[in-house]
């Protein structure tokens, strides 16, 4: 096996960092040159990375989301933002119109590409011997974050990065089996025993964060009524109608 593929393999999310550790600055700048040569849809680059340096910032953003102490413990954390400001000022140059609003496929590109960095960012972080843990739940506080972070009209932050050393030693977590995930040529049908026999991988595998089996996690989460604060900051930053 190559070292790409064998760091691939065994990536992990870490939660718990060297509260005293500094990234290098080089080391900074390589990650974040790594995230942006991620592939994009057309080379559009739809998305920015902010670098939260500021303490405050970083105490604010864990007084919202309490749950994740680290995006102020890490060494590093960046939010990845959904970026088509960028072009509407392109398309302001050209006095064309601007009409990603009237479908959701920008923002779907937009996302997808913000993803992709995301991903190049985390391995390159792992390749750096570093540790990191991916935060989705900022978009619980999308338009207080936006304020916060002065960020344009046509952008939504979609998720952030913590990147440190890590102090607890982690284990790679195991994936759903692969006659759920993956299909040749055409979708193929699968047993629902393959999720009962996920569920009890997961048990075994022990993970205290995890209260519920993952199939109920999921149908508990599906069956919440949605809180919409997604598709009222959408409308707010003029990139859904």
């Amino acid at each position: 096996m190559n070292e790409t593929i064998e760091l691939l393999k065994n990536r992990r999310t870490n939660r718990d960092f060297d509260e005293n550790y500094r990234i290098p600055d080089n080391q900074l700048q390589e990650i974040l040159d790594a995230a942006r040569q991620a592939p994009s849809w057309m080379n559009g680059q739809f998305y920015s990375i902010l670098v939260v340096q500021d303490p405050n910032i970083r105490q604010q953003l864990v007084a919202w989301n309490p749950g994740n102490p680290h995006m102020l413990k890490s060494s590093v954390f960046l939010i990845f933002v959904a970026d088509l400001y960028r072009t509407k000022l392109v398309s302001e140059s050209y006095e064309s119109d601007y009409l990603i609003d009237q479908s959701v496929e920008s923002l779907l590109v937009a996302t997808t590409d913000a993803a992709l960095a995301l991903e190049n960012a985390v391995i390159a972080a792992e390749s750096l011997d570093l540790g990191s843990v991916v935060v989705g739940s900022i978009r619980k506080h999308g338009r207080e974050i936006s304020e916060l972070l002065n960020l344009p009209e046509m952008t939504l932050p979609l998720f952030g990065l913590s990147i440190g050393k890590p102090i607890v030693e982690m284990k790679v977590k195991p994936r759903l089996s692969e006659n759920a995930v993956i299909h040749y040529d055409t979708y193929k049908p699968y047993p629902y025993t393959a999720i009962e026999q996920y569920d009890k991988v997961m048990k075994a595998f022990g993970e205290a964060r995890e209260t519920k089996l993952w199939s109920q996690k999921f149908a508990d989460y599906f069956s919440a009524e949605p809180k919409m604060i997604t598709d009222q900051l959408l409308k707010t930053q003029g990139l859904f109608r």
